[in-house]
């Protein structure tokens, strides 16, 4: 009987990596306390009840039982216009918005409308590995800027223009990073745009955890009040983190009228619609909870303090790049690569990290902390883990 084959494109791509190092919980035999999960970036709190009940009667409502606009609901698409134009002192349209099942989709979406089979996307190295397999599996090309620990592990404008030549379509950017927590600042974003208006190519920024940085930082950038910036500039974003809603896969893509119309053909065969009952659900939270969502941000900044304080007590554990949800901490194994390392840490000490290595090459020395997801209080307990994997 004829074997099965399958896409190569797909089946020559590692298994997804959370499973991988979930699956260590189970050799750790608990001798410093509960498992410490830093893995996975989830919201370490619940939804705001209020969220919970517009959930529920969204989901009960019979008009949400039918398909909805490809683009997205009409109220949550002006909710978030609205809340945009404000964050960035920008006129952005209902029209300039469309929503999609979380933001791994509104990646592809994107990527699927810019660049095909044989074209090349620009990466960061480090980047975030579901972007890289997103394009991996469309025949889409990577192109890798490489970030050094020295420049906080930020692309320098040089080392982006030296990767842009023919077939390169986009540049993707994650601000704050996934997986360093490195925050760009306003002037080199506003250089990568200005690098990729001058070669013709997309700038793509992903600001999944714009939403916990300092609350005095003010507008994340100017990109959307420049003239003209729906040629080269497309947001994306995701209601996961901010409104702790993961499960119920919601995002968004900001974008000039032209795009949203492209991608409208690229989600109209995804799904058809991203789901409505918590679209409609958003509607209401994204101008009702603001005060709540301000609380959490200082709770992730509190959560950030306690976690630099903290590593101040093991120095042969030095973090990188922090920021957001993330810090990219340096290991002290110096015989062990990341894998290895992120193992013994989980089944000696019960803490649950990213190997360096799932995001580029090059890290092996480097592991991902996923800090937000703990309280200050379960922070505060890892120096003593740390120190006794040290040895």
């Amino acid at each position: 009987m004829p074997t099965a084959r399958f896409n190569p494109l797909v089946q020559t791509l590692a298994a997804p990596p959370i499973p991988e190092v979930q699956a260590w919980k189970r050799e750790y035999d608990g001798r410093l306390g509960p498992l410490i999960d830093l893995s996975q970036a989830v919201p370490g709190y619940p939804p705001h009840p209020d969220m919970l009940t517009w959930l529920g009667q969204a989901a009960s409502s019979p008009a949400m039982a039918g398909y909805g606009d490809i683009e997205g609901e009409p109220d949550l698409r002006a909710a978030y216009a609205h809340w945009v134009s404000a964050l960035y002192a920008a006129d952005i349209k209902a029209a300039n918005i469309h929503v999609t099942s979380g933001c791994n989709q509104a990646f592809m979406a994107t990527m699927m409308t810019v660049a095909g089979p044989g074209d090349t996307v620009l990466l960061t190295n480090p980047c975030y590995f579901n972007h890289e397999t997103t394009l991996a599996m469309s025949g889409v090309k990577v192109g890798y800027v490489d970030c050094q620990a020295e420049d906080g592990f930020l692309p320098m404008p040089d080392a982006v223009e030296a990767m842009i030549g023919d077939g390169v379509r986009a540049l993707a950017i994650v601000t704050p990073n996934n997986p360093t927590g490195a925050t760009y600042p306003t002037g080199l974003l506003r250089t990568l745009f200005d690098l990729c208006r001058k070669h013709g190519v997309w700038l793509i920024v992903d600001e999944t955890y714009r939403d916990f940085l300092p609350l005095d930082t003010g507008s994340p950038h100017g990109l959307f009040s420049v003239p003209g910036w729906q040629d080269t500039l497309i947001g994306l974003y995701s209601f996961s983190k901010s409104f702790c809603i993961p499960g119920h896969r919601v995002g968004a893509v900001t974008a000039g009228e032209a795009v949203v119309a492209q991608i409208a053909k690229v989600m109209d065969n995804l799904q058809i619609c991203a789901p409505r009952p918590p679209q409609s659900a958003l509607a209401r939270a994204i101008p009702a909870l603001d005060g709540w969502r301000r609380g959490n941000a200082l709770e992730i900044a509190a959560r950030t303090r306690a976690l630099t304080e903290v590593m101040r007590g093991v120095p042969d554990w030095q973090i990188s790049a922090y920021g957001a949800y993330f810090a990219f901490v340096r290991h002290p194994f110096a015989e062990l690569g990341a894998h290895d390392a992120a193992h013994r840490l989980a089944r000696e000490a019960g803490v649950i990290t990213i190997p360096g290595s799932f995001f580029g090459n090059g890290l092996e020395r480097y592991l991902r902390i996923a800090f937000a997801n703990a309280d200050v209080a379960t922070i505060g307990q890892l120096d003593s883990r740390f120190a006794s994997c040290s040895g």
